[in-house]
């Protein structure tokens, strides 16, 4: 569906969820993936690497570089969410973990996958955020490193958008609603819940998000800038 032939795109946390979803949409499309993950991915070239590490993030990079030649996309979509934890009561470590990941990770990676995209003058980037992050406030459970992580996600992707438009690559954001994936599996005695205030009365699968970033990878979005597209099943309507 979109010109993604031959692209080479990265994708964060692509060994399971939403992550997983987009490589695989990406390899029918026809993009040359890289799973970047702790874990290995059934998508695509794995590489094994913590995003919150520089050094490791920078070594992927230079890899695919050497391997590939160039890198035209990357999606950020590795991500945590802390357990319920009543904000009075979280600990520094529990919001150093989910904001480490969420924001410190993705920062590095988006700084280091633009670089080679800038130098070119062209590339895309599309990060996942939430509709926590800006949209919502997320009932019953308690998460607010979660939902601040996602918003500071919005803001960066906005600014990183602005900065880097006139060189030639794109940044945009997803924020997805409740989606389908492994990450839930410890809320599933909320899961009726949040179906119930769902005007679609269901969760999203991982594949209606992946549609989403093929499209922000392709040309067909050339004129989405610092664009967040809610995909949220209409939640946020309530």
């Amino acid at each position: 569906m979109w010109d993604l032939k031959g692209k080479v795109v990265a994708v964060t946390g692509a060994a399971g969820g939403i992550g997983e979803a987009i490589g695989r949409r990406l390899e029918r499309e026809g993009a040359v993936v890289v799973a970047v993950d702790r874990s290995a991915s059934s998508t695509g070239r794995s590489l094994l690497v913590d995003i919150t590490d520089k050094a490791a993030v920078d070594a992927a990079v230079t890899d695919i570089l050497a391997t590939e030649g160039r890198i035209d996309g990357l999606v950020a979509a590795a991500g945590v969410v802390e357990d319920d934890v009543a904000a009075e009561d979280m600990t520094l470590d529990q919001w150093d973990t989910t904001m480490g990941v969420n924001l410190r990770g993705l920062f590095i990676c988006n700084q280091a996958f633009a670089a080679p995209m800038l130098a070119a003058g062209g590339g895309a980037i599309v990060n996942i955020s939430s509709m926590s992050g800006n949209h919502v406030v997320n009932v019953p459970q308690k998460q607010c490193a979660y939902n601040a992580s996602k918003a500071a996600v919005t803001a960066l992707t906005k600014s990183l958008a602005s900065e880097w438009a006139s060189r030639g690559v794109r940044v945009n954001a997803i924020a997805p609603g409740y989606v389908s994936t492994p990450l839930l599996e410890k809320k599933q005695h909320q899961v009726a819940g949040w179906v119930k205030a769902t005007p679609q009365d269901r969760m999203a699968e991982p594949s209606e998000i992946a549609s989403v970033a093929a499209f922000l990878l392709s040309s067909e979005s050339g004129y989405f800038c610092g664009s967040e597209l809610l995909v949220d099943g209409g939640y946020s309507l309530r």
